[in-house]
């Protein structure tokens, strides 16, 4: 989870009260954060360094990595303060700043919004706070940039209307932050290629032929996202008008980062809390106003809450409970109106609702209690079940099971076996760290090949299983892709074995009950010829199905494994005795 560091003293002083350590950890205890560290008692701590409190906030709570939001989140938690509303300024069309996209954009970078923050007054802390936040979302929900992008600029320094383009980097020339002088994208990239922070985002737009950019009306680079701002609008101390825009991805990433900046920061406004809008003209000419703070508004049962959290509270008092976790609501006759604020995006059902009462009521207050019945009934899946019935069958005849990893590399799934990759079976790694992990298994003969190379010294025979899950390609579905379950036999040792893992084969359908199969001879370039077999369901010459192979393995196919001994293997489909 996320760790934020904030200065001791300042943030006590925000809070409105000094707090002992078993305080401290109590109240977050009570939220749901946790204090991670106090380096005031910490001995390697620069004496030039205040004394600093890191704080464990949920990955899913935007609204808690930066100073202002963690200290106003505790403050409406403890009745210090009420929830804010946050408020976009009503302003003709005509009157907003606005910015066009260019159809170009489409192929990069497609989506895009702003927002300006009106009459701010930064101090050291505050400004640190605020490119901290930048830093904190970038990471997080942005995935390193890669879905959304944000810019900040001195809106006193450019002049709109602004326009989002993408052209090729030898046409876009400026200086970029913190540089001595002008150059253009490919300039850049080579500039930036040694700079540890900003040259891990190079490789986003690196190989596009174009790149985004932001113009103002006097054709100024505010920025070239997401890679870096430009010199020409850099924020400073000074700044009292800001410019936010966001670039991204996707679109809902983009709404929920847009909110999380300007509602963390829009406090330091003239008028708090207050936000003006700008309007994005699209490129096929429609139009829509960015930010949208609009509470969303969820209706939850009050059954629903007391059921679950063991309680028996009238709606009223779970509105004031509602209260401490920034929410409005209103009581209704069974249920609860709930307007969830733009600061807290991860609210999505009814349980999250359930939870945040639960945590204005207090965790250690639940009334601890044992059903005396059972809103469910525990049992096994059906595959699992069968999964584990062949599991222990096989261990009582003898064999060993083992547990290889799922992912393995293109080669030993498809070359090593002698197989070709058609490109519709296997589900491969965008970006495998290693070259033994680049796809997940088809097939479990390579965990169990593996299995023997690195246990060559152990004693002959050898015999081993495996039953687990394979995952295959699969574009009928929504996710494209499928778990398939699976068991597989190994049999190592000075004779080829064929007839040891029939046996075992015929033990486990004795076992299952099954009467109608057969073994027939196929050609498989994994198995040596004349020496594979395909296991099939049903009579032989009437209607039949194809559940699996059996043979021994080809001498190429130990050869790569590293194998000198003759290897009989056995690999079965388990759904189909469902």
């Amino acid at each position: 989870m996320p760790t934020i560091g904030v200065d001791k003293e300042d943030f006590f002083v925000a809070l409105g009260q000094r707090f002992t350590a078993d305080e401290f950890q109590e109240l977050c205890f009570d939220y749901g954060i946790e204090l991670d560290e106090d380096t005031e008692d910490d001995p390697s701590r620069p004496p030039e360094e205040k004394p600093q409190l890191k704080i464990e906030v949920p990955a899913n709570r935007s609204d808690l990595l930066c100073f202002e939001g963690l200290a106003r989140s505790l403050n409406i938690f403890r009745g210090k303060e009420p929830a804010p509303t946050y408020r976009v300024l009503d302003i003709p069309e005509d009157q907003m700043q606005c910015i066009t996209v260019a159809k170009e954009t489409a192929d990069i970078r497609p989506f895009i919004a702003g927002a300006i923050l009106r009459g701010v007054r930064f101090t050291q802390a505050s400004y640190d706070s605020f490119i901290g936040l930048q830093d904190k979302l970038h990471q997080n929900l942005a995935r390193q940039r890669t879905l959304v992008a944000i810019g900040t600029h001195d809106l006193d320094t450019v002049q709109g209307p602004f326009s989002y383009e993408a052209r090729t980097p030898e046409n876009i020339r400026f200086k970029p932050l913190n540089q001595k002088k002008d150059m253009d994208g490919n300039e850049m990239m080579t500039t930036l290629e040694s700079d540890r922070h900003l040259g891990r985002y190079l490789h986003i737009i690196r190989d596009a032929p174009r790149y985004p950019v932001i113009y103002d009306s006097k054709r100024v680079v505010c920025s070239l996202p997401p890679i870096i701002n430009g010199e020409h609008s850099k924020i400073t101390l000074n700044t009292t008008n800001v410019f936010i825009e966001l670039t991204a991805t996707d679109r809902t990433k983009l709404e929920i980062i847009c909110n999380s900046m300007v509602t963390m920061f829009s406090q330091y406004s003239s008028e708090p809390f207050t936000v003006e809008p700008m309007l994005i003209k699209e490129v096929d000419g429609t139009k829509r106003v960015t930010p949208n703070l609009t509470p969303l508004k969820m209706e939850v049962d009050v059954d629903y809450i007391n059921g679950c959290c063991g309680l028996d509270l009238p709606p009223s008092s779970i509105c004031k409970l509602l209260e401490r976790m920034a929410y409005t609501s209103h009581p209704l006759e069974s249920s609860i109106e709930v307007l969830i604020p733009p600061t807290r995006p991860d609210v999505l059902h009814a349980c999250d609702i359930m939870e945040d009462v639960a945590v204005a009521y207090g965790f250690n207050k639940l009334p601890r209690s044992l059903s005396n019945k059972s809103a469910t009934v525990g049992k096994p899946l059906p595959i699992n079940k069968l999964a584990d019935i062949v599991r222990q069958e096989s261990a009582m005849a003898g064999w060993l099971e083992v547990m290889p990893l799922i992912l393995c590399s293109h080669d030993e799934n498809f070359a090593w076996l002698n197989r070709h990759d058609d490109g519709t079976t296997a589900v491969k790694l965008a970006n495998p760290k290693t070259v033994e992990y680049q796809v997940v298994r088809t097939s479990l003969l390579p965990g169990l090949l593996k299995s023997i190379r690195d246990n060559k010294y152990v004693r002959l025979p050898l015999k081993i299983f495996e039953a687990s899950d394979i995952a295959l390609k699969d574009n009928s579905l929504e996710r494209r892709a499928k778990n398939e379950r699976r068991w597989a036999a190994a049999y190592c040792g000075k004779t080829g074995g064929f007839e040891i893992v029939q046996g075992l084969l015929d033990r486990i359908f004795l076992m299952l009950r099954v009467q109608d199969y057969f073994i027939q001879e196929i050609s498989d370039p994994t198995f040596f010829p004349g020496r594979a077999g395909g296991v099939y369901l049903g009579k032989k010459g009437g209607e039949s199905q194809r559940i699996g192979e059996i043979g021994i393995l080809h001498p190429e196919v130990l050869e790569k494994f590293e194998i000198k001994y003759p290897v009989s293997v056995l690999e079965l489909n388990l759904e189909v005795f469902l």
